[in-house]
């Protein structure tokens, strides 16, 4: 129980302090913000700033800071220094970053900004990359609750039915202004998210019913399969701690704020509300899962909806179990939907096409759903094991662009430099040892002694992506002496 008060403690700490420290350096100031300047009233809507947090924080979190915290709950409790000190230091930094370019950039999204930043190669290959992570986001976000609501409704309303229901929806919301649907909607389910996390650990905390583990009783790795903790549980938890999805959210909300001084608040802070989050359902899955393991695959289960609504009975009774259903079913539409409209805004800023015509919107729109319904016909899990890391691949490219826009400003770009180093030793790491990745060919040639190469490719990699930046922006440096 310590342990997890003084990380919820340390998480709040870091937003006023270092997160206070971030935004001084970047220095927001009274310019006119995108959504004032361009006001189309479709993706341009200057709205209330307690809003525009809880859109961000909705956007951004879904099911991420829930089942990815479940599954880094597998590594015990020294999955929580991953939490707090990896939400601080690199995702809300990169959040914040990358809603305060889009500002500067009149709402830009993440794949132009990189393209400004890192040129015109890599604007091209993130113009792609992220309309596909972004189309593959909105599938899974289809299928997964359209299968839990085919569970708890008759028999006739299939899987396929409730399928077609959400992806309706989907096409209703990619549509439609942004305050029409999403600004109404998204504050309330933002609550019931933050209600439910709330319940959780006050029933943890109070009931007595259940044992936090403390991190000095457990420091080690507590995986029942061995997973390696690095990098495995740095991309196990990608929400809680920095994602390379917020990239593509946070130009959305860029193009609301009023002001670029609540970029802090609703960049920032939303990270940080979803770092808290992250630990909650952590904290519980450290403490619940030996409660509710006989009924539970060990190893597997801990990481899926199932045990979602296992950990919200256990703990909250009833009431749990109506608040995991919002959990585990509406959380992830209102991602999945946000997918889907910001593969539409990378497109239209990829092909410079007028937003404010309904009928350039429309012919953005039905193409998008149309090959998310056709994929989600598709046995895509194969492909989809790949997206953990290709998001922390997309945070990494992100905090990249960043450090070099501060380089170029001449500011202290070492607040995005650090994390963009330690991100690509994780994504390289990772990529070099997955099973899903080279692992999967060290295997088949029957190389065992793969995983300590894979560890010194990470490191080189992160040194040599660090020396070419140094190198290349050798001149802006000069400059700013």
């Amino acid at each position: 129980m310590i342990t997890f008060v003084l990380c919820v403690i340390l998480l709040i700490v870091g937003y006023l302090t270092y997160g206070k420290f971030v935004a001084k350096v970047f220095g927001p100031d009274d310019r006119q913000t995108p959504a004032n300047a361009i006001n189309d009233g479709v993706d341009y809507v200057p709205m209330p700033t307690w809003k525009v947090f809880l859109i961000q924080l909705l956007n951004i979190a879904g099911t991420g800071p829930i089942l990815g915290a479940l599954g880094g709950a597998l590594f015990g409790p020294i999955a929580y220094l991953w939490i707090v000190f990896g939400c601080i230091f690199a995702g809300s930094v990169h959040d914040y970053m990358c809603g305060m370019l889009s500002m500067r950039h009149n709402g830009a999204s993440i794949s132009e900004l990189t393209g400004k930043y890192l040129g015109k190669g890599m604007l091209q290959v993130m113009r792609v990359f992220s309309i596909i992570l972004l189309v593959m986001c909105g599938v899974v976000f289809t299928t997964g609750p359209a299968g839990l609501l085919a569970m708890l409704t008759p028999e006739v309303l299939d899987a396929t039915f409730w399928l077609w229901v959400v992806m309706i929806y989907y096409v209703i919301a990619t549509f439609v202004p942004i305050d029409k649907v999403i600004g109404r909607l998204y504050p309330l389910f933002g609550i019931c998210l933050i209600i439910m996390a709330l319940g959780v650990s006050g029933s943890m905390l109070f009931s007595g019913d259940y044992v936090m583990p403390e991190l000095w009783d457990h420091f080690g790795n507590m995986h029942p399969k061995g997973q390696h903790v690095w990098s495995f549980m740095f991309i196990a938890i990608a929400c809680g701690a920095i994602s390379g999805f917020h990239a593509t959210q946070s130009p959305m909300m860029a193009r609301c704020c009023k002001t670029e001084k609540e970029g802090r608040f609703v960049f920032y802070g939303a990270m940080i509300a979803e770092g808290i989050i992250a630990m909650v359902w952590c904290a519980a899955g450290c403490s619940v899962y030996p409660v509710i393991k006989d009924s539970l695959e060990a190893g597997v289960a801990i990481g899926t909806p199932t045990v979602v609504y296992a950990i919200c009975q256990s703990t909250m009774g009833k009431v749990g179990g109506v608040l995991a259903l919002l959990g585990v079913i509406v959380c992830p539409i209102s991602s999945g939907d946000t997918a889907y409209r910001s593969a539409r805004l990378t497109l239209a800023d990829w092909f410079k096409i007028d937003q404010a015509d309904w009928k350039k919107r429309l012919a953005l729109t039905v193409p998008i759903l149309g090959v998310g319904a056709i994929i989600c016909q598709l046995d895509y899990s194969m492909v989809w094991r790949y997206f953990s890391w290709s998001n922390q691949t997309l945070a990494m490219i992100a905090l990249w662009a960043a450090s070099v826009y501060m380089i170029q400003q001449h500011k202290n770009y070492w607040i995005t430099v650090i994390p963009a180093t330690f991100m690509s030793a994780v994504s390289a790491t990772y990529f070099m040892a997955a099973g899903e990745c080279m692992g999967l060919l060290w295997n088949a040639i029957g190389f065992t002694g793969f995983y300590p190469v894979a560890v010194v490719v990470g490191i080189v990699f992160a040194a040599a992506m660090l020396a070419v930046f140094l190198k290349t922006t050798a001149k802006y440096k000069v400059a700013a002496l």
